[in-house]
């Protein structure tokens, strides 16, 4: 198993689904990717263009003002107020470390990658990529003696699932009885929208109520693509374990993954902005309040969904059924099978369209199940 065997890339087959749907008399509305379509804030356009007499070579470490950003980002955003520059280090966008992390930490044939039953398919893709083998588990207690690498989504891709902290403490417990890395890819964190993340903060795998005093064995990932609307910048940063960060920081240096110089000055002029972050939250907040009603009404059923950047709806029928029918209405989703085998009656929903297209959707499902 390797590089090789990695399949297709699946988004390919939906491209019949994008042809109905654009032939709609009133145009496509592409709910299918989490691209976001929102500018990119100008305090953070600035920040990059005054970084941009950047002739020497940028630092993979970071440099100390976003190291120092993101320190300051964990205890005022996320509760984390125990970490040192030591904890962190930016990323090329969050994909990057995801689908490399199995590569970086040294797994390789006999090795297994435990990543969530629903799941962003780069969790298994990086495994495979070694040859490790990815196994699909959410419950710890069932995760297996053997697993080197663990990934939780909180809240996940695509069905926003949130664990709690004394479900985070659990997870710690057991993959440290196991001897694994945990890792906890926490990018839609700032997205709490029912239930207890409605006021409370979602809290981190590094969280002081969580590690037990320890961040032994514990990497929180976490992306500004959505916050910030920065997924063209690819800017991101892992933070945990001081070992681990240190190892991963050896590899990085090895291999020539550093973020550009001007980027990591925009990620700490973001990461210290809050203002900016509240106000794309509540654009993503409109879309919703349109579209998780307009679902409803035409027969969906939205499972979990309670933080996050989707809508994880369901018929209860194949999932390209589902995709067929919203074609017809000009509207493009993506299909659950692209998440794993437990969800092939899904499809995930994306708030990143514009307010009026996102309207225009909620329009057409009214009116289709009318």
């Amino acid at each position: 198993m390797g590089v090789r065997d990695l399949a297709n890339y699946p988004w390919d087959a939906v491209e019949p689904y994008r042809e109905r749907a654009a032939a709609h008399p009133d145009g496509i509305v592409d709910l299918s990717i989490g691209s976001p379509v929102d500018p990119t804030p100008e305090i953070i356009r600035a920040a990059l263009t005054e970084a941009t007499d950047a002739h020497a070579y940028p630092q993979t470490v970071g440099t100390p003002e976003l190291r120092e950003a993101i320190v300051d980002w964990y205890a005022r955003r996320r509760g984390v107020d125990d970490l040192t520059t030591a904890n962190v280090l930016p990323t090329i966008g969050s994909k990057e470390l995801v689908a490399l992390l199995p590569l970086l930490l040294g797994l390789g044939e006999g090795d297994i990658v435990v990543h969530p039953r629903i799941a962003y398919p780069s969790y298994a893709v990086g495994a495979t990529a070694v040859g490790a083998t990815p196994v699909a588990i959410d419950d710890p207690a069932a995760w297996p003696d053997g697993a080197k690498l663990i990934w939780i989504n909180s809240p996940g891709n695509p069905d926003g699932r949130t664990w709690t902290v004394g479900e985070l403490a659990v997870a710690v417990r057991r993959a440290r009885e196991l001897g694994a890395v945990l890792a906890s890819d926490e990018c839609y964190a700032e997205l709490g929208w029912e239930g207890e993340w409605a006021t409370e903060r979602i809290p981190s795998i590094l969280d002081p109520r969580v590690t037990g005093g320890t961040r032994s064995g514990l990497l929180s990932v976490y992306s500004l693509s959505k916050q910030s609307n920065l997924a063209g910048y690819r800017a991101a940063l892992v933070a945990g374990c001081a070992r681990i960060v240190g190892d991963l920081l050896t590899a990085r240096k090895h291999l020539g993954l550093m973020p550009p110089a001007p980027v990591q000055h925009a990620m700490a002029v973001a990461l210290r902005d809050d203002e900016h972050v509240a106000q794309q939250k509540e654009l993503y907040r409109r879309r919703r309040a349109l579209l998780k009603p307009a679902l409803l009404a035409a027969g969906f059923r939205i499972d979990g969904s309670e933080a996050g950047l989707y809508l994880w709806a369901t018929e209860e029928r194949d999932a390209w059924e589902s995709m067929g029918r919203l074609a017809e209405l000009g509207i493009l989703a993506g299909p659950g099978h692209f998440y794993g085998a437990h969800s092939a009656q899904h499809v995930r929903l994306a708030l990143t369209a514009p307010l009026e297209r996102v309207a225009q959707a909620a329009t057409r499902l009214t009116a289709g199940s009318a």
